[in-house]
């Protein structure tokens, strides 16, 4: 496995100025995965300040399947081609009952990206080939850029992507720095906004697979105060079939924040 001066390599690609000290490994963050009993890793970059910090070094340049995080890669490159022509395009359902109710039934992309509704989405992907599904990962170089079927490689560990690769995406999505038309990334941006108050806006998008008898869990996205964003990364894996991942991984993310010292309108 390569090791620390690769990942700061692997940084300075992402950040604007890079410097050792600009990168701080947080070790006391480890208390929140500890009390579900997950391993895992979550990075935070305060792009006003220019501090990078980071819990679980090692874990944060693995690759895992990005799961229905990918719902953002995907949406840009259905809006770029034309295969979803605005987030009210409802893609009707096929009849087929799911384990969760909110997919059971016709679906907006902007619904179905609230509710991180798999069908919707696996019908952008044949609608958008495999072709060009490809040429797009390679343009953005998103992860290994590797395709399966190309209605399941996100969700079958064909397709797989670290956090930092996680990081530096949203921030180039953020500041319009993909290959996309720029009203694409920012309708994007504007679904992935799940939270909005007086002191700060939450924008992210889920995700959760297997690899095996793991769980793997992500919740990639930026919180933004006074106009300014920071950009996290969060990435959980547990064996624990019981394991509430829904609820958990946005309890580790709130308190991680928290401490951080989010959502009081004040970064």
């Amino acid at each position: 496995m390569k090791r620390f001066g690769w990942m700061l390599s692997a940084l300075c690609l992402f950040m604007a100025a890079c410097a050792p000290n600009n990168v701080k490994e947080e070790k006391g963050w480890e208390k929140y995965f500890t009390e579900y009993k997950v391993e895992g890793t979550f990075m935070l970059f305060n792009n006003a300040q220019g501090t990078f910090k980071v819990y679980n070094l090692d874990r944060a340049k693995e690759r895992f399947l990005p799961a229905s995080t990918f719902k953002i890669f995907n949406s840009l490159v259905g809006l770029q081609t034309g295969v979803i022509t605005d987030t009210g395009m409802v893609i009707p359902w096929d009849g087929v009952t799911r384990k969760y109710p909110a997919w059971n039934q016709d679906l907006s992309m902007q619904q179905a990206f609230k509710v991180s509704a798999v069908p919707y989405f696996q019908e952008v992907a044949r609608r958008i080939g495999k072709t060009n599904m490809q040429l797009w990962l390679d343009s953005v170089k998103y992860g290994n850029m590797k395709m399966s079927r190309v209605d399941t490689f996100w969700l079958d560990n064909s397709l797989q992507i670290s956090a930092d690769e996680e990081l530096g995406f949203v921030k180039k999505l953020y500041f319009d720095q993909l290959p996309f038309a720029k009203t694409n990334m920012q309708t994007v941006r504007d679904v992935m906004l799940m939270e909005k108050t007086p002191k700060y806006e939450l924008s992210y998008k889920t995700g959760w697979g297997t690899a095996g008898a793991k769980q793997i869990g992500w919740i990639v996205g930026w919180v933004e105060e006074n106009r300014h964003p920071s950009f996290f990364v969060l990435n959980i894996e547990t064996e624990d079939p019981n394991f509430d991942m829904v609820k958990n991984r946005m309890a580790i993310l709130r308190n991680i924040l928290t401490e951080a010292g989010y959502f009081k309108g004040e970064m």
